[in-house]
Formats: C-alpha cells, sequence, structure tokens
C-alpha cells in the first residue's frame, strides 16, 4: 500500500516531466509502428479492422506481462522491488499532468486567444484553430473532466485490483483509443476493436468517477445538481462513458458541456450536457481540477480503508 501513496505524492509534486522514460510514450511508439505496418499489409477494410483486432490483443498481452515479470524476478529483492513498482504506479496516474497542461491553457489566455487555442491543442484531439473563448474554455473543462476517468481514478481502479501490470493494461487500452478510436474515415476500421475495449475497460471507472465526484463536492459545490445532471446527460454523448464525468463536471458548475467540435476537418455532431445556468469562465478551469483532486482523494482514503480494515495486501 505504500508504494500506491508514495506514487500518489510524486503524480502531485512532479507530475510527468518531459526528461523522465514513460511507458505511456513507448506504448504510444509500438502502436504508432503497429498501424503503419498493418495499413501495408491490409487489402480491405475488412482486413484492417481484423488487424485492428490482432493490436489489441496482442496490446494487451504485452503490457499486462512486461511489468509483470519485471516486478516477478524483483520480489526478491525488497528495496528494488518497490522503487519499481512505486515508479510503474506513478507514471499510471496523471492528476499532475492534468492540473499542469490544463492549467497552462488558461494561464495562456495572459497572452490572447492565439496562445490559448496552441496550449490546448497539446491536449485535445480536436482542432482548435478557429475556437472562441468560451470554447477554448469547455473544451479544458470537458478534457479535465473525461481525463479524471480515463487518467487517474480508472488507473488507480485497475491498480487497486491487479497491481501495476493490471494498470499497465488498461493504460494501453486508453493509448490505443486515443491513437485509433476515432470514428472516422481514416481510423473507422482499424479502430473499431480498440475503441470497443476502451469502452469496455471505461464503463465501471466512468460511472464511478462522476459518482466520487459528487460526493466529494459536497459543501463545495452543487452536488445534488452534479449527480441529477449525470444521471439525466449520461446519453448525450458518441462515448457511453464520457458523460457521466463531464454531466457531473457540468451539474456541479452550473455549466453546459458538449457540442459540435471538428476533428480532422471533419464536423462532430454531439449534444449538449448541462444546463446553461452561467457562462463558462477560465476560472472553472481552476475548480474541475479541485472536483478531480477531490475524486482522487475521496478514492485514496476508501482504498486505504478498506485496505486496512481488512489487511489486504495490494500488490
Amino acid at each position: 500500500m505504500i508504494d500506491f501513496l508514495i506514487a500518489l505524492i510524486l503524480d502531485f509534486l512532479i507530475g510527468d516531466p518531459y526528461f523522465l522514460p514513460h511507458p505511456v510514450k513507448l506504448m504510444g511508439n509500438i502502436i504508432s509502428f503497429e498501424e503503419k505496418s498493418v495499413r501495408k499489409l491490409a487489402k480491405s477494410n475488412k482486413m484492417l479492422k481484423c488487424f485492428g483486432g490482432s493490436i489489441v490483443l496482442i496490446n494487451l498481452i504485452l503490457a499486462f506481462l512486461v511489468p509483470y515479470v519485471i516486478l516477478k524476478i524483483l520480489k526478491n529483492y525488497n528495496l528494488a522491488y518497490h522503487i519499481v513498482n512505486t515508479y510503474f504506479l506513478y507514471t499510471c496516474i496523471a492528476a499532475g499532468c492534468l492540473q499542469r497542461e490544463g492549467m497552462k491553457v488558461a494561464k495562456a489566455f495572459e497572452k490572447g486567444i492565439a496562445e490559448a487555442r496552441l496550449r490546448l491543442s497539446f491536449i485535445v484531439g480536436r482542432e482548435t484553430k478557429n475556437l472562441s473563448e468560451s470554447e477554448v474554455i469547455r473544451a479544458d473543462v470537458e478534457t479535465i473532466a473525461e481525463n479524471t476517468s480515463d487518467g487517474v481514478i480508472a488507473p488507480m481502479l485497475y491498480a487497486a485490483i491487479g497491481g501495476a501490470p493490471l494498470a499497465f493494461l488498461y493504460k494501453m487500452v486508453n493509448t490505443m483509443d486515443s491513437m485509433l478510436g476515432y470514428k472516422n474515415e481514416k481510423y473507422l476500421y482499424i479502430g473499431f476493436f480498440p475503441a470497443k475495449t476502451d469502452d469496455v475497460f471505461n464503463f465501471i471507472p466512468a460511472r464511478l468517477t462522476g459518482v466520487l465526484m459528487c460526493i466529494a463536492s459536497i459543501f463545495r459545490f452543487d452536488a445534488i445538481n452534479g449527480l441529477k445532471i449525470m444521471l439525466r446527460d449520461r446519453k448525450n454523448h458518441k462515448s457511453p462513458n464520457c458523460a457521466y464525468p463531464e454531466g457531473a463536471v457540468a451539474g456541479l458548475l452550473k455549466v453546459q458541456l458538449g457540442g459540435d467540435n471538428v476533428y480532422f476537418g471533419e464536423v462532430m455532431k454531439k449534444p449538449k450536457i448541462g444546463d446553461k445556468k452561467r457562462e463558462l469562465e477560465i476560472e472553472d478551469v481552476k475548480r474541475t481540477v479541485e472536483i478531480m483532486y477531490r475524486a482522487e482523494i475521496l478514492f485514496a482514503i476508501i482504498y486505504f480503508v478498506i485496505g486496512g480494515i481488512f489487511n489486504v495486501s495490494w500488490w
């Protein structure tokens, strides 16, 4: 359990420094190589879809086995084991990175809308060059809200269940979806299985994240409205999962999220989430970061309490 706690503290203190090697970057390189390779081999869309399924299967096995074998080898070397295990867990949690990158967008408004659009383009898949100030803020808030599930609560949950190997497996699922899971002409076939796999793995974490956000925000934000909007608008998204954390944040802050976005030159029609009781403002980015940390801390408390009561040895 101490490895888990140290990992959370490290993430909060230093996030993901660019100079440190990061497993997710390696995962991204592997997926990029696989995509280029299968596109050369595929003779039809059906074959490309099958290759997409093969990529998922190979990468799931790889992502679980590599950390599992490394930790198994180090099991008899106590200090080395805990250092490596802590590092593995730390690299799976992205709250610190989300905070820093999200706030960079908010801070960039001091230099003008063009700088804010540029900063936003580093963390979202949608096109940003023509976004208004309100749309930039909305995209930033949505990204932090959605990734509170993908980048914080989900890896924590899978780490709690199966340690670093299962957390790595989840990160591979999430990375495949972020690189291949777009519903446009280019990725429709190769990204079918990566996107569906991500939907399955995020089914519970997304719902758990929304609930944690609301419970952790009692006496700070409108928790009742957060739950109401989350449940009411849970289907107002092309993803079966994203509307839960986004709906919770929209309700907690009494703002409206969602709407159309442009990806790779194509307009993606999306319904609205939440009620527009007020306009989005830059301060909402900071509030969303606070909601993220509140959910993370609540999950950690539950994790350690359960582990303490039942004397569970969490990996």
